[in-house]
């Protein structure tokens, strides 16, 4: 194992603390990023009374320097990082004809800039260090989207490629990229648009976590690039 640090987006919450108490079980030391602080300090707390470590810093990763601040923090606070998961997403649902510019841009800014920044960010240490990985939080919409999840399943198909095309790229210097595609996950955002959804239908968020954390291990060294989907 390259560093036993990982940084997790949008892990005040949802699948993303889900994977911070996972990592955080495993021995690792989670550093956690989000931008609401009160959840994020709630977070920390959480996993750091499993007996791990834990630090957090509150950002919005939609601002051009949200990326390159969130790596520099990391490293001033642990030294390396090891493992980076993507998980900050914003999913509004509508309709193509009622989609406006600024929607469209904040659906881009944090589930594919925020995703190509953060790579860019964390690159140079991976390949300093030879060797790192990196989970980006996909969805099942990037191949099946729901009416009103054009854009949303749009960005997530950039990232599957994206992710793919990483991998490619990262090999020689020891670096793997994978993406995780769940379906319906049981998590505020999914509740919030669809109120009514069958509970039996959907995924814990830990069984989420449980899949970025496998691709981290050595068992997963050969299907990087892939996109891996995960559904009831």
């Amino acid at each position: 194992m390259t560093s036993n640090v990982v940084l997790i987006t949008g892990a005040s919450r949802g699948i993303g603390l889900a994977t911070a108490e996972s990592f955080s079980r495993a021995g690792y030391r989670v550093f956690l990023a989000a931008r609401d602080k009160a959840a994020l300090a709630q977070a920390e707390r959480r996993v750091a009374a499993s007996g791990g470590e834990a630090a957090s810093i509150a950002v919005d990763l939609a601002q051009r320097d949200g990326a390159g601040r969130l790596v520099e923090a990391a490293m001033k606070r642990f030294g390396s990082v090891g493992v980076l998961v993507c998980n900050a997403g914003l999913a509004p649902l509508h309709a193509i004809r009622d989609e406006t510019d600024e929607t469209y841009q904040a659906t881009l800014a944090i589930n594919v800039d925020a995703v190509f920044r953060l790579t860019r960010a964390i690159w140079p240490t991976f390949q300093q260090q030879r060797g790192g990985v990196i989970v980006n939080v996909s969805s099942v919409a990037s191949v099946d989207p729901f009416p009103g999840f054009a854009v949303y399943g749009a960005c997530k198909a950039w990232v599957n490629l994206f992710s793919r095309a990483a991998a490619a790229e990262g090999k020689a210097d020891g670096i793997r990229v994978y993406a995780v595609a769940p379906g319906a996950v049981e998590t505020d955002m999914l509740r919030q648009h669809f109120p009514d959804f069958p509970a039996a239908a959907t995924l814990a968020p830990a069984e989420v976590a449980e899949t970025v954390f496998a691709c981290t291990q050595p068992a997963m060294a050969n299907s990087s690039g892939e996109t891996i989907f995960v559904r009831k």
